[in-house]
């Protein structure tokens, strides 16, 4: 089966069966009290439930599954071992198995709220999933010295994802865009296994989001935001030969497709040191909440971000492709 069609086939799968699955997990919330109640220092202004990742994961999962029974040309692509790796891992096993404990971390934390350093301690065992199983940004030649830049990739993008999670649809819309780029960057070149896990994980958030359009009815939780931020890390950076003719376009193609949820972490990360705030406790000073206080309704915030992030990755495809000055002028 060729990527396109295996990519539209489990991409439209995730999407549905996430779409289904979404009310059902509401409704257990709602009758369990899993509900986030409104806060001052959230956006949100009316009680929702919290636990959608559950969906989104169940979604991806069980695509990720039909992609194995449908097309065997997925498997030789899951034995490939990457030579930076120290385990005897493939990266899409790593890239599994990372994701899942990202998940289950989120999960816990949305039931019981783990302390800062727990939940970083928990990040950075699923960055050294990654790392171990050869996933990485190497750029220097010395491990070490790479391996420290990947895991703060790794922990960044994660946590950059979980706090663009402050207002409806928005951090929804733009990982998906990130995976709907990501699956064509894989399909561009030839990498059935990787366009089996981005295009379930695009469908699934978009299936998601026709729960969580605003006004939402449901959020993702950190069971969804961890999941989805690590899984997107490892997913921009992991092995594709060939992709690229020059070093900063391999570099700026996964900044360029993440760009909001970087840009985002980079405004509110300043803004509250500026202000002496820790940066762990919420607010309402995001790249989102700014555009609605200059009068952008809320739907308007989350197209425009979307927009953003759809440009950024377009220009992000094409630099795996260009040449080293085509990329510079164009990455700037």
């Amino acid at each position: 089966m060729s990527p396109i069609l295996l990519a539209g086939l489990i991409g439209g799968f995730a999407l549905v069966l996430t779409a289904v699955l979404t009310p059902v997990v509401r409704a257990a919330a709602i009758s369990g009290g899993m509900v986030r109640q409104v806060q001052a220092d959230r956006w949100h202004a009316r009680p929702t439930p919290a636990i959608g990742g559950i969906a989104i994961f169940v979604g991806f999962a069980l695509a990720v599954a039909l992609g194995f029974l449908i097309d065997a040309t997925v498997l030789p692509g899951l034995a490939a071992q990457s030579p930076r790796a120290v385990i005897p891992w493939t990266p899409w096993k790593g890239l599994v198995v990372a994701a899942t404990l990202a998940f289950l971390l989120g999960l816990i934390d949305d039931f019981r709220p783990l302390p800062p350093l727990v939940k970083l301690g928990g990040q950075v065992v699923a960055a050294l999933v990654l790392l171990l199983s050869g996933i990485g940004l190497w750029l220097t030649g010395v491990y070490w010295v790479d391996a420290a830049i990947s895991l703060f990739w790794f922990i960044g993008i994660t946590n950059a994802l979980n706090l663009l999670d402050n207002m409806d649809g928005v951090a929804t819309g733009v990982a998906a865009i990130a995976a709907g780029y990501m699956t064509v960057l894989f399909v561009l070149e030839g990498q059935t296994s990787l366009v089996l896990f981005a295009a379930a994980l695009c469908g699934s958030l978009i299936g998601f989001l026709a729960h969580n359009y605003p006004p939402a009815r449901i959020f993702m939780g950190d069971s969804g935001s961890l999941f989805i931020g690590l899984a997107l890390s490892g997913l921009a950076l992991a092995p594709a030969p060939g992709g690229s003719r020059g070093l900063v376009a391999v570099m700026a193609a996964p900044f360029l497709i993440l760009g909001v949820p970087i840009l985002d972490t980079a405004v509110v990360t300043i803004g509250r040191l500026l202000e002496g705030r820790p940066v762990t406790v919420g607010g309402k000073d995001h790249t989102s909440h700014r555009f609605v206080d200059l009068g952008l309704p809320e739907r308007r915030t989350a197209w425009l971000l979307w927009g953003l992030d759809l440009v950024g990755g377009a220009i992000g495809v094409f630099l795996r492709s260009a040449e080293r000055g085509t990329a510079l002028v164009l990455g700037g």
